[in-house]
């Protein structure tokens, strides 16, 4: 069994505590709009790009019946819809509606936690946190 050293013991701790301390302010915010962290999330992901539910559950990391459920409710309230994929008319597309995006904004922008912590750093240290975490966290979409 490996060990790990111990600054990448506290690295992986201090990215465990940021990534919970978000995770539970997403979902105050979100419940604020009287939406689900899950539902807050699937509509923050459709409104930077509108995505086949099948790309929505490998982001989401979950089952693609549960990102069906999961559109249901958020297309009920008006905030997404379903589109045909120009490229493939047999695949839907799911899109934010004017609301949704509206909506997702809300949500993002009554993320305390988030704006927090890096109002304490100067933007070139923004930069380099990005720069780092984009190198270790590299994009699955």
């Amino acid at each position: 069994m490996t060990r790990r050293d111990p600054l990448s013991l506290e690295v992986i701790s201090s990215l465990a505590e940021v990534t919970g301390r978000f995770i539970a302010d997403y979902d105050e915010a979100a419940a604020a709009h009287e939406l689900t962290g899950a539902q807050a999330r699937l509509l923050a992901l459709v409104v930077t790009e509108p995505r086949p539910m099948s790309r929505l559950a490998v982001s989401m990391h979950c089952e693609p019946s549960n990102v069906t459920g999961l559109v249901d409710k958020l297309e009920r309230r008006g905030l997404v819809e379903r589109r045909p994929n120009p490229a493939d008319r047999r695949v839907k597309l799911i899109a934010p509606t004017t609301e949704g995006v509206h909506l997702s904004g809300e949500v993002w922008a009554d993320l305390d936690f988030a704006a927090e912590p890096l109002a304490a750093l100067a933007e070139p240290e923004r930069v380099a946190l990005r720069d780092l975490l984009r190198k270790i966290n590299p994009s699955t979409d």
